[in-house]
């Protein structure tokens, strides 16, 4: 079992996957963003729970990285992808799933959201979407390409004394306008 569990370590790909505290059941993954979107340059975490009943019952994935994606939580890392629900097959490894996570990041399904916010932003306006999904690979998947203007709207609002994180999450989610997302801050 444990050479089909790690059997997927490829460059050619960017795909990994390692053991945590030896233990069989707990794996550690990494994807790399897909070329030409803005995920591109990242490096993005999964946690990966192997069941009893695999290879019968698909492993539990989320996205330790946090990633601004339709079909992943900007809050949790959860991820609605098919294969990991009632599309699972025995003959998948996980070699398919981090495979077709990364498909996922080059072409998202925002019909079938798992992030209603992120997915209506993806629907009503494609290019602050790619800006804001980009900013958050900058700014948690180590990728290099950032937007200087939403740099400088989350520096401001740090200055405020807020959390960066909280003030990244609440420019997303409030379209980049720094009164509303104030506003949020102040709410919670």
């Amino acid at each position: 079992m444990l050479g089909a569990l790690l059997l997927c370590q490829t460059s050619k790909n960017q795909i990994k996957v390692d053991l945590v505290n030896e233990n069989f059941t707990e794996l550690r993954g990494e994807i790399a963003g897909p070329p030409d979107t803005p995920y591109e340059g990242g490096r993005y975490q999964l946690e990966i729970k192997i069941p009893e009943t695999y290879p019968f019952n698909p492993p539990k994935v989320r996205f330790i990285t946090k990633i601004w994606h339709p079909n992943i939580s900007s809050v949790t890392g959860a991820i609605c992808l098919d294969i990991l629900k009632d599309q699972w097959a025995a003959a998948m490894t996980l070699r398919t799933v981090l495979l077709s996570l990364q498909a996922l990041l080059a072409a998202a399904e925002p019909d079938d959201p798992q992030d209603a916010v992120v997915a209506n932003q993806y629907k009503q306006n494609p290019e602050m979407f790619k800006q804001t999904a980009r900013l958050w690979s900058h700014v948690y998947a180590g990728a290099p390409i950032s937007s200087p203007d939403y740099t400088r709207k989350i520096d401001k609002l740090c200055a405020m004394g807020f959390e960066k994180n909280a003030v990244i999450a609440a420019l997303s989610s409030k379209s980049w306008d720094v009164e509303t997302a104030t506003e949020l801050l102040l709410s919670n």
